[in-house]
């Protein structure tokens, strides 16, 4: 199966910890990665707006994107949350073959 990361983010580590828990839990993520201290800068209802942030890596396949992306928006307070799947090129065979047990 294709590998992919899941970009998201968070507004605490309190919420990012809870995704993450949750996608793994579910076997949606075989690892979900998250790091504080990220700060984004964007534009929303036309007001210019920064925040500090947690950035999510979410490891799994492309098969499981649609159902990733489904349980980030049911569970997460952002009205419009970042979710980006990016490809996985190359990557260890262990580690990949260990991604893909790792799931649903």
């Amino acid at each position: 199966m294709a590998a992919i990361v899941v970009l998201t983010t968070a507004p605490d580590r309190r919420v990012a910890e809870r995704l993450a828990k949750l996608l793994v839990r579910r076997k949606l993520a075989a690892c979900v990665s998250f790091a504080e201290g990220f700060v984004s800068l964007y534009s929303w209802k036309g007001k210019m707006e920064k925040q500090k942030e947690a950035l999510l890596f979410v490891k799994t396949t492309d098969k499981n994107f649609v159902r990733v992306k489904k349980a980030i928006e049911a569970n997460h307070p952002y009205e419009v949350p970042e979710i980006l799947g990016l490809p996985i090129k190359r990557g260890s065979a262990a580690y990949l073959k260990w991604l893909n047990g790792a799931l649903k």
